[in-house]
């Protein structure tokens, strides 16, 4: 396991615990005051949650600074090429690809930047699921088969509650109309017209590309966009 990606893993811990005693409404004995991948350095027992939780955020926020990291959580119905465009942004092997029945995890460096890629599965029994992903979330990825005009209804109808989530309102989105490779697939201003892309808050950065996971087509343009727009938002701004 990577150093990001532990680092990621531990944030997600961290923030998960402190949710579910911040739901409590008690104060907690805390040992740390300073955290760091080093260890952890002791000061005083007690400390009010409020204050312990935003140093905490803070330090996540240095380190994802220093480290010139990005968490972007990938999703879209099954079946609509996440895994596909992970693995080819990467340069690995697609000609076989199982359905993402829970979540996988995909490091890479993309220009100068450590992408955690969460690539989260589709099917409609796990989508309330989702959820569990949202912390931290830098970068947000939908994908859209082009190509399966059944399922646009209900592929508009999940992307708008996603962007319901307070926790995604400051992600950057990039929406993929994907297959475009395919005979009969929408264009991108189509599958933009049939998602609604237009009722969007005017605070939303977001931007739609038409690519191709089995060509590759579009897939560079998309993540160009998006690593930029992240960038300008969390590091050339701070």
């Amino acid at each position: 396991m990577g150093v990001p990606l532990m680092v990621d893993k531990m944030r997600e811990a961290i923030l998960r615990w402190f949710e579910q005693v911040n739901r409590r409404n008690i104060d907690v004995p805390v040992r740390c005051e300073k955290l760091s991948m080093v260890g952890l350095r002791r000061g005083r027992p007690k400390k009010k949650l409020g204050v312990i939780t935003m140093g905490l955020l803070s330090i996540i926020r240095k380190i994802k600074r220093k480290e010139k990291e990005m968490r972007i959580l990938m999703v879209g119905l099954d079946n609509s090429g996440k895994t596909t465009i992970v693995l080819k942004i990467n340069g690995e092997d697609t000609s076989v690809i199982s359905p993402t029945l829970g979540f996988n995890i995909k490091t890479i460096t993309y220009q100068k930047y450590t992408l955690n890629i969460w690539d989260v599965g589709g099917q409609k029994t796990i989508r309330s699921y989702w959820r569990n992903y949202f912390e931290q979330t830098d970068g947000l990825v939908w994908v859209v088969d082009s190509s399966d005009l059944r399922r646009l209804d209900d592929c508009r109808y999940e992307l708008h509650n996603l962007l319901k989530e307070e926790r995604l309102s400051g992600a950057s989105l990039l929406i993929f109309a994907n297959k475009q490779d395919i005979q009969g697939a929408l264009s991108p201003d189509e599958i933009a017209k049939v998602l609604n892309l237009e009722a969007m808050d005017n605070s939303r950065h977001w931007r739609i590309v038409g690519c191709s996971a089995y060509t590759g087509d579009g897939l560079l343009e998309g993540f160009d966009w998006l690593v930029q727009d992240v960038a300008l938002r969390i590091y050339m701004l701070d």
